[in-house]
């Protein structure tokens, strides 16, 4: 695009806009996505006073009321909700624009930009820290703000634009609105204390299905897909009471119970290698086990920055293949 076009697709928005400060769109579309004061001020890096202030001022403007204050929070009212998709609009055009700009008149300028990126615990402890730390090398000029987040919860903030691009681990999706593209496979192991009786197994006399589901187990929260999937298997190779189970929003937590010998465990492998490695875990001998699939995850009718192809062709170099 040249000079001409961007200072016309500049006007354009401008218009769009109608003299109103974007400033008090970008704060009303955080405090939508968050439902709390607090929480939008946290992320925008302002006081609350002034999301509150520009909550209001743009009510003012429009003349209409946006949110319904409730004791826990804000909701958007009708009126806001048609409001929140034009502003989720022009907030983009206007990312778009700022993109524009940066390489207008062919500066070829770095890649510039911020690009919030949610995976679960699995990921985001093993795999992210590496991806990111090669993108500060390449790309200095990108932030990555990273956040911890189940599936369910990720595809709703794609939904609401909270988030750029999410890492689920799912082997199958079907989501209209949201594109996921299939980027790796997760080895996963069956860990317990090196002192567990079942350590002691020889791997040509495996412990089966229904042995396993005598044991106690800790396992990632609810909501973790490949816990959830073994726990369907051990529910059905249960001959009598069904087994104890555990489950942490803390992968450290379910590993430690484990080290200490009160049970066992499934993790992703990434996870646990350190503690195979020093001895700290035994693995399993038992069933054959099947990878989980890491699925990338966007809107399919967002713009695709800079910053968000970057980090989008960064992240399979730090998977297995």
């Amino acid at each position: 695009m040249d000079l001409n076009h961007y200072h016309r697709f500049s006007r354009w928005l401008g218009a769009i806009v109608d003299g109103m400060d974007i400033r008090l769109l970008r704060t009303f579309a955080t405090v939508a996505q968050t439902e709390n004061l607090t929480a939008a001020a946290e992320r925008l890096h302002l006081v609350q006073s002034t999301v509150t202030a520009h909550v209001q001022a743009l009510e003012k403007e429009l003349d209409l009321r946006l949110f319904d204050r409730l004791p826990r929070g804000v909701v958007l009212t009708g009126a806001g909700r048609v409001v929140l998709a034009q502003a989720e609009a022009v907030l983009e055009a206007e990312s778009r624009l700022r993109a524009v700009a940066a390489s207008a008149g062919g500066t070829g300028g770095p890649v510039t930009g911020r690009v919030v990126l949610a995976a679960g615990e699995t990921l985001v402890s093993a795999r992210l820290p590496g991806v990111i730390a090669a993108l500060r090398r390449s790309h200095p000029g990108i932030e990555v703000d990273l956040r911890t987040m189940g599936t369910a919860t990720a595809v709703a903030a794609l939904r609401t634009g909270e988030l750029d691009l999410a890492l689920l681990l799912e082997d199958e999706v079907a989501f209209r609105d949201i594109e996921c593209t299939p980027l790796a496979h997760e080895p996963l192991v069956l860990v317990c204390s090196p002192e567990h009786p079942v350590a002691r197994r020889a791997t040509d006399s495996p412990t089966e299905w229904a042995e396993l589901a005598r044991e106690d187990y800790f396992l990632h929260e609810q909501g973790c897909s490949y816990s959830d999937h073994f726990i369907e298997r051990l529910l059905a190779a249960a001959e009598g009471e069904p087994p104890r189970i555990t489950r942490f929003g803390s992968l450290e937590a379910a590993r430690s119970c484990v080290a200490a010998g009160l049970g066992l465990s499934l993790l992703a492998r990434a996870n646990v290698a350190d503690a195979l490695a020093a001895g700290r875990l035994a693995q399993v001998a038992g069933p054959q086990l099947t990878d989980v699939t890491v699925q990338l995850a966007r809107h399919r009718r967002r713009w695709l920055s800079p910053a968000v192809a970057a980090l989008t062709t960064e992240l399979p170099h730090h998977f297995p293949h």
